[in-house]
């Protein structure tokens, strides 16, 4: 399995699991020219994006330890692109949330808020 199967294979257990836990998908892989959102949901009035990471080991620490500083502002900015272009959902509140997976493991852990606009 390549290195894009994989993560869109980690993108579609993530997205089960929120929906599971009450969130609605309103789009997955949103892409401009500032980044990628791998998906965007919604829970109630509030509006996750969220960055799905996939490890084969924590070697070189969890999926939640390699969204470094220079990866939330391009989802910062990518999401505020995504607002200007969905109007609509501008007045909802927003949260960045980070979900990662072990590769060979049925665990899931779920960073609510893991980062915010002001880090």
């Amino acid at each position: 399995m390549n290195t894009k199967s994989i993560g869109a294979k980690a993108e579609l257990v993530a997205c089960r699991f929120l929906e599971q836990n009450g969130l609605e998908l309103k789009t997955a892989n949103y892409q401009c020219k500032m980044g990628e959102i791998d998906l965007i949901m919604q829970e109630q009035r509030v509006l996750v994006f969220v960055e799905v990471r996939m490890r084969n080991n924590n070697r070189y620490g969890s999926g939640a330890e390699t969204v470094t500083l220079s990866k939330q502002t391009k989802i910062i900015r990518t999401a505020q692109h995504f607002l200007s272009a969905n109007p609509h959902m501008s007045n909802l509140d927003c949260r960045f949330d980070v979900i990662s997976l072990k590769e060979h493991e049925q665990k899931i852990d779920w960073f609510k808020n893991a980062f915010t606009l002001d880090r």
